[in-house]
């Protein structure tokens, strides 16, 4: 079997796979790119690869390789082409499709090949900085730029921009549009600030500093698209006994993309692969899918994990397959957390957005776990869950049922039974699970000397967990205390058979 390379995507047909076409090999190199992980590939290069397919962007992409792990020759030996394998549910219909991409023009070694690098900065052709170096990867570190090359990202990108900007004697229509997509808030502003603070440190010149910020655009982005990568050893054989050829780069994703970037007209019209999918959004604030994002899907996940776990669902796909668990699921985000946003959201964008995420969550082709996704349980329901509850109160004046269900279901599993090491654990259905929360001692002391009802004022109250005392939201403490009452009594799946299959409420 052939390995995918140029000349052997140009030779295949297949109705299997979508090719590139001959032209696409000879666009123009575009973008900078800062990373090789398979978010990146499975996201904005595979949306420049859509676009030129349209013949909308026109241009590649060279990728930056900043560490010595993974295998950079694969990229060689392939001419930078990948399989990208879109398996998912969309609009309630599986999606199957697989896509040769062919937006990687190159793969250089920041080590090696810095001076190629900046070469590349210096190619009148070039508009966009893309970059994915894990969220550790934008902070500042004191260092010079004249190093082959930089330590850090930022670094990197000064010397890059300042090459440029020597290159083209500080012309105004030779900045960049940067975009970074590390997952953290404000990436784009974060990234800007901590550069500028490094050209002063490196005592660059105030007429560069002055192009650095005004011919230059940061921008903040939201990337969402999960991309698990490279699959088990029995679906590659299969895929590519499918395909006909060997892809040593082959990497999966769901059907499911976002894309929001905050930028104006100038930087919309440079990040013309906009046009090809509607995933792509470019607007002067993204705040709206930030919000619906963290309080739809993330919320939706943390308030539903505990009890999905007690319920004996190891993954959301499996928990999406029982009409009791999903029926919660549904009803926690539709009808508790979308009108508790504490952002102005039109209901029909809202309804929309969760209709995507209920899809996502039946994906079919995605292993995710419950128990990972408990990890740092108490801070995430500060973080994305207690706003939309207060939110929710100050616009309804009721108890949300399905918040109050599932912060039942929190502090059951919060419940600690044995203690190995520094590692609490609790017990569900005859199985020990570990309480992956930097809070656990302090629950287990709570279940171990108070009742449930005491213990839910307590923690409720807690201002220094929650930034606020909870006990003040009239009636919540006390649904809370019946459905722990009831999870106790019952169990979980009890707890829900009742509920949702039997239509008896618990709230009465």
């Amino acid at each position: 079997m052939a390995n995918l390379s140029k000349q052997a995507a140009l030779a295949l047909s297949s109705l299997a796979v979508a090719m590139p076409e001959a032209a696409h090999f000879t666009l123009p190199e575009k973008v900078l790119q800062f990373g090789t992980g398979v978010l990146l590939r499975g996201l904005p290069d595979y949306l420049i690869d859509k676009a030129n397919r349209q013949g909308v962007f026109n241009g590649r992409i060279v990728v930056v390789k900043s560490t010595d792990g993974g295998d950079a020759t694969a990229f060689d030996r392939q001419d930078g082409l990948y399989t990208l394998s879109i398996r998912g549910i969309a609009d309630g219909q599986t999606v199957e499709e697989n896509v040769v991409c062919s937006a990687i023009s190159r793969v250089l070694s920041a080590k090696s090949q810095w001076e190629q690098v900046l070469e590349v900065a210096r190619n009148p052709e070039l508009t966009v900085v893309i970059s994915n170096t894990t969220e550790v990867g934008i902070q500042l570190v004191s260092e010079s730029i004249k190093q082959s090359p930089p330590q850090s990202f930022p670094g990197k990108l000064l010397a890059v921009l300042y090459a440029r900007y020597q290159a083209f004697a500080g012309a105004s229509d030779k900045g960049l549009v940067i975009v970074p997509t590390e997952l953290i808030p404000n990436n784009g502003s974060k990234l800007e600030s901590i550069v500028l603070e490094l050209a002063h440190l490196n005592g660059l010149d105030a007429e560069f500093i002055e192009w650095l910020e005004s011919a230059n655009s940061f921008c903040n982005s939201l990337v969402d698209r999960i991309v698990p990568g490279r699959p088990d050893a029995a679906t590659q054989a299969a895929l590519e006994a499918e395909l006909g050829y060997s892809d040593d780069l082959l990497t999966m994703s769901e059907a499911y993309l976002l894309w929001a970037i905050e930028g104006d007209a100038h930087v919309k019209s440079v990040l013309s692969f906009e046009q090809a999918d509607a995933g792509v959004i470019v607007q002067p604030n993204i705040d709206l899918f930030r919000e619906l994002k963290l309080r739809l899907l993330n919320g939706t996940h943390t308030l539903s994990c505990g009890l999905a776990f007690l319920a004996g669902f190891d993954t959301v796909r499996g928990a999406m397959d029982d009409a009791a668990m999903a029926g919660f699921i549904q009803n926690l985000m539709l009808a508790d957390l979308l009108p508790g946003i504490p952002y102005s959201v039109d209901e029909k964008v809202g309804q929309r957005f969760g209709m995507q995420v209920l899809d996502r969550f039946r994906n079919p082709y995605i292993e995710h776990r419950w128990l990972g996704i408990t990890l740092n349980y108490t801070m995430k329901i500060q973080m994305r869950n207690v706003p939309t509850l207060l939110h929710y109160y100050k616009k309804l004046a009721v108890v949300p049922d399905y918040m109050a269900l599932g912060f039942a279901a929190y502090l059951l599993f919060m419940r600690g039974t044995q203690q190995r090491g520094d590692a609490w654990y609790g017990e569900a259905n005859g199985q020990a699970y570990p309480i992956q929360d930097e809070k656990a001692s302090y629950f287990a002391d709570l279940w171990q000397h108070q009742q449930p009802a005491e213990l839910i004022g307590t923690v409720l109250r807690n201002k220094t967990l929650w930034g606020h005392d909870l006990t003040q939201l009239p009636g919540f403490a006390a649904r809370v205390e019946k459905y722990l009452h009831k999870l106790l009594q019952d169990g979980a799946p009890a707890t829900l058979a009742s509920y949702f299959t039997q239509k008896v409420s618990l709230a009465s």
